[in-house]
């Protein structure tokens, strides 16, 4: 007994060990490489798409749907409040840059000055406030119809966080990884379950997705969303998360906490070099 505690200790240490040494660079190769492997007839952009790159039959609904898709109208709302002007007479424009095509690729990152993640939810609220403006509700309504617009303007363009070597971003880094492999709730279920582990099977019928690729895609539309009357159907990506951490039974964060902007950190990350595909369709 006291060799094995001893084996067990001393496997740890080295689980430990490994993963002190791996950085966010290593992390990024791993991970690609693991669905690579695991869906070989998969290209890269292509898991941008979600449940809809595992599965030919639901591809094919899903392209039936692209044709005239249900986020269309809020691309549209989201283009008339980047081009209406504050009651001071300036815009958004004036805190992101008139080029539309270039402030969605710019989300997320660290800001040194700040000492935390910022994320592009959070920049649309600080423009408003700067400006006199009321903030956006962080989870839908206004702030996802602008971020489907501007997301629409920066489809092709790849995700390319940069996760500086600075101590506190590096924090911010493994805080969100913990928080992706940990377990959680009454299920005690990770992200890590089911979007790493167990892509492409099914839980209540529907089709798990691959973490590599999901946030490229939001905002999205989602039919359930749309179905149950809260709202229009569009949401963030932390409505999201907070949707997922209820479906394992356990408290959501809120929106835009420190919990979910180091999650979105770790899990953008992950998708690097991944193109741009918002806003997408969801069941």
């Amino acid at each position: 007994m006291k060799k094995m505690l001893t084996l067990l200790l001393s496997a740890g240490l080295a689980a430990t060990a490994t993963q002190a040494i791996s950085g966010p660079k290593e992390d990024l190769e791993k991970f690609r490489t693991h669905f690579e492997q695991r869906f070989p007839g998969i290209q890269l952009d292509d898991f941008g798409n979600g449940p809809y790159a595992l599965d030919a039959n639901k591809r094919l609904q899903w392209e039936d749907m692209e044709e005239f898709p249900p986020y269309d109208v809020y691309v549209d709302k989201g283009r008339e409040i980047w081009e209406t002007p504050f009651k001071n007479g300036k815009s958004f424009a004036s805190c992101f840059g008139k080029d539309a095509s270039k402030v969605r690729p710019k989300y997320p990152h660290w800001d040194k000055a700040a000492g935390k993640v910022v994320t592009l939810e959070g920049d649309i609220n600080k423009c408003l406030k700067a400006n006199g403006e009321k903030p956006f509700g962080w989870k839908k309504g206004k702030i996802a119809h602008l971020g489907a617009y501007l997301g629409y303007e920066a489809r092709g363009k790849k995700l390319n966080v940069v996760i500086p070597n600075d101590p506190k971003a590096l924090q911010a880094y493994e805080e969100g990884k913990r928080f992706f492999y940990a377990k959680r709730g009454q299920l005690n279920v990770a992200c890590a379950d089911c979007h790493v582990y167990y892509p492409g099977q099914r839980v209540r019928g529907q089709l798990l997705s691959t973490a590599l690729g999901q946030p490229t895609h939001f905002p999205v539309f989602r039919a359930k969303w749309a179905k149950k009357g809260k709202g229009d159907g569009m949401g963030t990506l932390h409505r999201r998360y907070g949707g997922c951490n209820k479906q394992v039974r356990a408290r959501p964060f809120k929106a835009q906490s420190k919990e979910y902007r180091n999650l979105e950190f770790f899990h953008t990350y992950m998708s690097n070099g991944l193109e741009i595909n918002a806003p997408g369709y969801r069941e």
